[in-house]
């Protein structure tokens, strides 16, 4: 099944406090029924009241960690999606906090892929860090000046991309 396939009729949340990129994602995903919030506070209602397969948040303008919190404790898996944090740290704690999945912005013409390997790790009851692993190890490697942000953390790493957590 393509990963088209495998999302099509999935009910996403989609939380950004930018339109421009809200208005890609809606095209980009249309496959999908989606739900929108420009702010934490809209995002949070509906998190809170509604029923989704996934959440992409935004990390900055949205308060993506908080609404991740929630997401959470709901049991939504949430992808995270950001240009202005794209760090090592927000990386880790995104992880540690229990995303499925941290994408770059400059990369979301691929999202169907991201959202796929997400909804797939669900359904299987698999870890979509390996999947995140083999899609972005060498991206972040280039972002990150080479692989000192894998080295400096090599047993939490090992664990995400070889452990259970994160979906």
């Amino acid at each position: 099944m393509d990963a088209e396939e495998l999302i099509r009729g999935r009910k996403l949340l989609i939380v950004d406090d930018e339109e421009d990129v809200l208005e890609e994602l809606i095209e980009l995903l249309d496959m999908c029924k989606i739900d929108t919030a420009t702010t934490f506070e809209d995002g949070k209602t509906q998190l809170e009241e509604g029923k989704y397969d996934l959440a992409v948040l935004d990390i900055m303008g949205v308060k993506g960690f908080e609404l991740l919190e929630i997401a959470k404790k709901k049991k939504v898996p949430a992808l995270m999606l950001t240009a202005h944090s794209l760090t090592e740290e927000s990386l880790k704690r995104s992880a540690e906090e229990g995303a499925a999945y941290f994408a770059p912005k400059e990369e979301m013409g691929n999202i169907h892929l991201f959202v796929a390997d997400v909804i797939e790790a669900r359904d299987k009851k698999t870890n979509s860090w390996i999947k995140w692993f083999d899609r972005f190890a060498t991206f972040y490697d280039r972002r990150f000046h080479g692989t000192n942000w894998r080295e400096q953390e090599k047993k939490f790493w090992d664990k995400m991309v070889r452990g259970t957590s994160g979906t």
